[in-house]
Order: structure tokens, then C-alpha cells, then sequence
């Protein structure tokens, strides 16, 4: 009996965990902003304690919150701004000059590898035929309804009307001691992630656009926002930068010295705060293993894209900690840990 109920349970997980998937990949315009929301809704809950503590007004502390978002989102927007209008005031020399480099580049390649490239017009008008400004649009409609979205979620989180810790207690932990204490490493946890995560990209954002400015590298304002935005992405976003910076600064610098060193100083900058200072700062009790977060890239990136990407590890953290709770699952949070805590946690 005990065998067949094993197997049973185990043939309706192959069927339960990919119809899960499915679903979330169907709904994905529902589950993105609802995600997104609560993250940040934890990232602002501190704030509404103090504020709480302080006797202000439930309401007057979410207009608060909407306010501070809504200066960041402005904030973000004015550097978008800036960084399109510096493209822009520079778009015919850097065309001119990228377009000089790339052809002298394809013309070696054609010479040495025998590849065939078309020398008539322009390379960058031969790229941009293919432009398509309905899909253009069509991204700029979604981005602003998922943001609309986002922010009535995260109203409905900070005013507590979806209460994240009722719905661990009665659906996943149904233990009030447990889900008390899941709920608050689960929040100690991703507001460490997110509060670090965003601190070392806006350093690694800040520090590549110095570096544009002392290399005398274009629109330093716009890689330096690139940067900081890509830099979400785990591990990923770190090596996407480098390469793109460096493919542009090939167009910008000629192949001396000057573009060696700054490609090492970006490279650089990627390695003291991407792979010195952010695990520093997490401390070992928030270590995920590096094939972990590999696989959790490549699943949620399949299934929700960039959002997915961004927040494939934050969501694995919170996989991890309930897993913790039960002891059938200990092992298997083990395993997503790094190599020291799945010892410790194995024992």
C-alpha cells in the first residue's frame, strides 16, 4: 500500500508541476506584476513599520510608499531622457564613425574567412529596415500596464488586503508558529537581496558610466543606466554588459592601449562588486548554489522572459525557505543552497 500511494504521489507530481508551469506561463500578464508587487511591497514594509510606530495613518503611509515610487519611476524616466537625448545630439558622427569601423572589420573578415558581406548601402540601414514600430508600441503599451498593475498590487499588499502571511498559513504551512517564522526569514531574506542587489547596481551603473566619461567612451549616461538595469539579471547580466560596452568601445577607441585598459577596468568594476562585494554583503546564510542559479535563469527566463530573469532568484529564495519548513523537503533546500550550507543543513 505504502509502495502504490509513493508512486501515485509521485505520478501526480510529474502531472501537477508542468500543468503549474503552464498556467504560469499562460497567466503570465496576471502572475509578472503580481510578483513584482509583493517584492516590493516587502522592500517598503520596514518603512511602514516606522511609520506605523509613529502613529501615522495606514493610508497617509501607502501614499508615502506610491509617492516614493512614483519619484523613482520620474527619476528613471528623466535618466532614459537624458540618455536618448545624448544618442540623439551625437547620432550622426557615431554612425559615421561606427559605420567606417564595421566595414573595415567585415571587409578583414570577408578577406580571411571568406565571408560574404553585402557592401552595398549602408550596414546600419540594412539593420534598420527591419525596425517595426507597432512592435515598438505594442512593448510600450504592455510595460505601462504591467507598472499600472504593479502599483494597484502593491497597494492591495501594503494595505494589507492581500495578507502574504494568511495565505502561507492557511494554504502552504498551516502552522501559526511556522508560517510566523517562514514569513519572517522570507521577508529578512528578500529585503537583504533586494536592498543589496540594488546598491551594487547602482555602484556597478555609476562606476561604468565614470569609466565611459574618463575614456572619453559615448553616452556614458546611457551605459551607466544599462548597466544598472542589466545587472538585475544574475550572473547573466554581468557578462552582457562587458560584451556589448566592449563591441561599442571597438567602434569608439582605436585597438591600442586606451581600449585594453578599459575593457579591464569594466570588466573590473563587474568583478569588485558583482563578485567581491555582493556576496559579502548577502552573507553565507543567503548562498544559492551556482547551478541552481543557472537552471532557475533558464526555467523562469523560459517562462516569463526578462521579468523572469530578474526575478528567478528572489523567487528561488523564497522556494528555499519553505522547503526548510518541512523535513521531507529539507534535502532538496539543501541542494539549491551553496556547497556549505547544504552540508549544515543535511546534518
Amino acid at each position: 500500500m505504502l509502495d502504490q500511494r509513493r508512486t501515485t504521489n509521485i505520478l501526480l507530481l510529474v502531472i501537477v508541476i508542468p500543468l503549474i508551469f503552464y498556467l504560469l506561463k499562460l497567466l503570465s500578464f496576471i502572475f509578472i506584476p503580481l510578483i513584482a508587487s509583493m517584492f516590493i511591497a516587502l522592500l517598503f514594509l520596514p518603512l511602514m513599520r516606522w511609520l506605523g510606530r509613529r502613529n501615522v495613518p495606514r493610508f497617509v503611509s501607502i501614499l508615502i510608499v506610491v509617492a516614493l515610487i512614483v519619484i523613482g519611476v520620474m527619476i528613471g524616466v528623466e535618466l532614459v531622457q537624458l540618455s536618448s537625448r545624448q544618442i540623439l545630439s551625437n547620432n550622426e558622427a557615431f554612425l559615421g564613425k561606427a559605420e567606417l569601423k564595421i566595414n573595415d572589420l567585415m571587409y578583414y573578415l570577408q578577406d580571411k574567412f571568406g565571408l560574404d558581406y553585402n557592401t552595398e548601402g549602408n550596414f546600419f540601414t540594412q539593420f534598420l529596415e527591419r525596425e517595426n514600430i507597432g512592435s515598438t508600441f505594442d512593448f510600450v503599451r504592455k510595460f505601462v500596464t504591467n507598472v499600472l498593475m504593479m502599483t494597484f498590487f502593491t497597494i492591495l499588499w501594503l494595505s494589507e488586503s492581500i495578507n502574504m502571511h494568511k495565505v502561507m498559513n492557511n494554504t502552504i504551512l498551516k502552522q501559526k508558529h511556522t508560517s510566523i517564522k517562514a514569513f519572517m526569514k522570507i521577508e529578512r531574506d528578500l529585503i537583504t537581496f533586494i536592498k543589496v542587489k540594488f546598491l551594487v547596481s547602482l555602484l556597478t551603473g555609476i562606476f561604468t558610466g565614470l569609466a565611459c566619461v574618463f575614456f572619453d567612451v559615448s553616452f556614458p549616461i546611457f551605459w551607466g543606466l544599462f548597466a544598472f538595469l542589466i545587472n538585475f539579471v544574475q550572473m547573466v547580466g554581468s557578462f552582457i554588459s562587458v560584451i556589448l560596452l566592449s563591441i561599442f568601445a571597438f567602434v569608439e577607441l582605436d585597438p591600442t592601449s586606451t581600449l585594453f585598459f578599459f575593457i579591464v577596468t569594466i570588466s573590473g568594476v563587474q568583478v569588485l562588486f558583482g563578485a567581491i562585494l555582493e556576496p559579502i554583503f548577502m552573507g553565507k546564510s543567503f548562498s544559492i548554489n551556482v547551478i541552481t542559479v543557472l537552471i532557475m535563469l533558464m526555467l523562469w527566463g523560459f517562462i516569463w522572459g526578462i521579468p523572469g530573469l530578474i526575478m528567478a532568484i528572489p523567487i528561488t529564495v523564497f522556494m528555499k525557505i519553505i522547503l526548510e519548513q518541512f523535513p521531507g523537503t529539507k534535502v532538496i533546500a539543501s541542494l539549491l543552497s551553496g556547497p556549505e550550507r547544504g552540508v549544515k543543513s543535511a546534518k
